[in-house]
Formats: C-alpha cells, structure tokens, sequence
C-alpha cells in the first residue's frame, strides 16, 4: 500500500533547527533590486526586521529556507538564488565567514569552513573530501522534510565558491557544479555563473575542482583570529542541531535516488545504526523502509511534475526510476492519474 503524504506520529518533534541571520545579509537590499518587496514575505514566515539586524540571530531554518523560494516567486526571478549567491561575498557571512578568511591558507579555510557550518547552519552536511584527482566542496540539507529547496542550495554553493575566490582571485572556477534538483528552465545561466559544466539530479550539492593551491596563503590570515571566531561560533551556534531519524531517513533516501532504488542496509550504515535498529524505529513512526522510500519519491514526484519546464523523465530518472514507463505506473499509483495529467490539470 503507498504511504501517505501526510506524516505520521512524531514525525514532526517540537525542536526546531536554526542558521544565523548573517545568512541573510543584504537580503533586503538585493529583493529590492530584483523588483520585490520584503515587508510581505518576511511577514509571511514570521520574521521581523530585527531578525536580520543582528549576524548572530538565529532564524527558523525551514523558514529561511521558504524565504528564498518565496522571493523567487515574488520577483518572478527562477535563479533569485543563484544571483543572490553570487554577489555573497564571505565578510557578509558572519563568524564561518571570518573564520574563512582569517584562515592561514585556502586549504584550511576550507576545512575549517566544512566542519563548522553546520554551527552555522544546523541540520545539515558539509564536508570538503578528496575524490581522487578531484577535491569536493560538499553541500546538503540533512532533513528530508524540506522538500523545496533549491533556491537554498544554488545561493549556498555561490557562497562557497566566493571563498575561494577570497583567495585565488574572481576569475578561479571550479571544473564542475553538482546540484540535487533537476536541472531548471533558466539552466544555461548557472553555466555562466559558475564558469563551468553543472550537473543537476546528483546526489548532493558540490563545487567540483582540481588543481586548486590550497597552500595558497589566505589575504588576511589570522591563526589567533580563526581560532577565536571558532569557539565563538561554536559557542553560539551550540550543536549541529537535530533532526528526527524519520526525516533523516528521508533524506539520506533522496541523495541516494539518483543512482536507483536504495537500500535498507545501505541507508542504515550512512546513519550510523544497525539495520533492525533503523526499521524498528522506522515502525515506531508507522512506516516500513520500503513506505518511506514510497513516501520521499510521492513527495518530490508531486514537487517536480507541478514545475512544467521539468521534463518527465527528468523526473523518473531523479527518482530513481529506469524507465519513464515504471515512474508513470507508480505515479498513477499515487494520485489516480498519469504525470501528464496531473500536470494539465495542476
């Protein structure tokens, strides 16, 4: 039987992860220039002015996630974050901004950047990893709950390239970009933005390079300073915050569907916990691992067929689905109709 998009008990548990306002630096000023207001957005997801006053404020995560998506609707600009990115320079990032810069080299400021941002930023996986003759700059959301999120990953990963930048110049690229959604109407744009090939429908969010001087000095390295900015930030941001097994179940599910039908054992393993341990608890939410997985492709088919620049085998194939024929048979499983249909009529 398909699960229900609606979730089931304890799915959604009182604590609520956060990122610091400095996230949302310039906010204001570039939805101005994009032709929008702020004033009825940020009523619309509770925050006030003062929320982006102070770097240190910490602001609902999922709402600032919504804020981006809601200022692409509202400027009718489909890449708002992809621009917003770009122009986000590290100074206006804050205490992991700081620590960036006054790091001594570019490989420790990237180092230093991927294991702290999660205080920035809970909730989610950052990692900077070597993958043979490449290095990765790796960026994701580790609640699966957050289904739209795109505009927060394009502006996250034009934040991580303008630190590198920082210290090796405007003109340094990285040889490819990876993003988890599918790719957008406007896709030629990122090309652009990034200087290099990107690839949507991958399994996280990546700046993909090689070649790079980490030992490259950093223009205002400051051992003393980073190390002050870091227990600053730890300090404030406290933990890496929390997320409950059922959504990072979810999610670990969705970075895996691109490459097929995941695995129960496999799933378990990234979560650190024994295979019986996570289907136990999978029950304790009303779910078996087979539902789950049923419930995150419902979720994001529902997602991406509503979008319809996105063509549909784009979808099945983010689905982790073969063949289009296998993606529509579970589609009109789900909602009684077929893709094309559901689309129409949408």
């Amino acid at each position: 039987m398909a699960a229900s998009t609606h979730m089931r008990k304890d799915s959604h548990p009182g604590h609520r992860n956060h990122v610091l306002s400095a996230a949302a630096t310039g906010f204001r000023e570039f939805l101005r220039q994009s032709g929008g207001q702020a004033e009825p957005l940020l009523s619309a997801i509770g925050f006030e002015d003062r929320h982006l006053a102070d770097a240190t404020i910490e602001l609902d995560l999922c709402a600032y996630v919504d804020l981006m998506e809601r200022a692409a609707t509202h400027t009718s600009n489909d890449n708002f974050g992809l621009q917003y990115g770009q122009q986000f320079q590290p100074e206006m990032l804050g205490l992991i901004g700081g620590i960036a810069m006054s790091a001594p080299t570019l490989g420790d400021a990237l180092s230093q950047f991927a294991r702290l941002f999660p205080f920035h930023q809970q909730a989610t996986a950052t990692a900077f990893v070597s993958d043979g003759q490449f290095l990765r700059l790796e960026y994701s959301l580790i609640d699966g709950r957050i289904i739209n999120r795109r505009q927060d990953a394009e502006l996250t990963l034009g934040m991580f390239a303008n630190v590198v930048r920082h210290c090796l110049g405007p003109s340094w690229a990285p040889d490819e970009v990876h993003f988890e959604h599918v790719k957008p109407s406007g896709g030629r744009e990122h090309e652009a933005a990034f200087s290099a090939p990107v690839y949507f429908g991958q399994r996280t969010n990546a700046l993909v390079f090689r070649n790079a001087n980490l030992s490259a000095p950093m223009p205002n390295g400051d051992l003393r300073q980073m190390s002050s900015l870091c227990a600053r930030l730890v300090n404030i941001g406290r933990d890496r915050g929390t997320v409950c097994l059922l959504a990072r179940v979810m999610g670990e599910i969705r970075h895996r569907l691109p490459d097929g039908l995941p695995l129960v054992e496999d799933v378990a393993e990234a979560l650190g916990v024994p295979r019986w341990t996570l289907q136990r608890r999978l029950a304790d939410h009303g779910y078996t691992f087979s539902e789950t997985v049923d419930l995150v492709r419902k979720t994001l088919a529902e997602h991406y067929v509503r979008r319809s620049f996105v063509p549909l085998l784009d979808v099945a194939e983010a689905l982790g689905y073969s063949e289009l024929s296998a993606f529509s048979r579970a589609f009109r499983r789900w909602f009684g109709v077929s893709p094309s249909a559901f689309r129409l009529s949408a």
